[in-house]
């Protein structure tokens, strides 16, 4: 099973991304989903995840007050709204569909996305 990413990019200092993430039906309804990003030869790191059922989503410090996680549960979808965008916000970016909220281990998601990159040029 794969997630289906998209939308990532080229932006300079300050700009704007929107991330998609579209999963199966039976994923998106039964998981919570996350964003992930791995900097160059860094550790994968959890950004921002979502319950289906709601509740407050949970964000790393580094992006608080500029990004926004959502989903659309009638499409599927789970997006990463990206503003304020700053250098070391450069990263491949992953979502991921995991079962117990909330785990930053990566080893603790079922279901992984192919990746995007995002590249924020100062």
């Amino acid at each position: 099973v794969q997630l289906q990413a998209s939308g990532g990019g080229l932006v300079q200092t300050g700009g704007s991304l929107k991330l998609s993430c579209a999963a199966p039906g039976r994923i998106f309804s039964s998981y919570y989903m996350g964003w992930f990003r791995q900097p160059p030869a860094k550790e994968r790191e959890l950004v921002a995840a979502i319950r289906w059922s709601g509740g407050a989503p949970y964000y790393v410090d580094s992006v608080k007050g500029r990004f926004t996680i959502s989903r659309d549960n009638a499409k599927n979808t789970v997006y990463l709204q990206m503003d304020r965008l700053k250098p070391e916000d450069t990263a491949v970016y992953y979502c991921a569909a995991g079962l117990s909220w909330v785990d930053r281990d990566p080893k603790g998601y079922d279901y992984w996305g192919q990746g995007t990159q995002v590249t924020v040029s100062s």
